[in-house]
């Protein structure tokens, strides 16, 4: 995958993150995107070779929750 495609699947994954966290965080989209993009998890995902991009946004939304807990998250188990 190119930098042009990887970017672009990133515009597909990241709003239906942030729009998990303002709904189930209390908190605006700003301070949302804020937070996400500071995470761990985002670093990680924005980097094409962690391959976190084959998860679904509802998964990473999960490991995010995981990571604002507990300071970490598991890869989840592929079928």
């Amino acid at each position: 995958m190119n930098e042009d495609q990887f970017s672009a699947m990133l515009t597909m994954i990241v709003p239906p993150i942030i729009e998990q966290i303002t709904q189930n965080s209390n908190v605006d989209d700003n301070k949302a995107i804020s937070r996400f993009y500071q995470s761990k998890l985002y670093r990680e995902l924005s980097d094409e070779e962690s391959k976190l991009w084959h998860y679904s946004p509802m998964t990473l939304y999960t490991m995010y929750q995981d990571e604002l807990l507990t300071g970490t998250y598991d890869y989840p188990e592929e079928a």
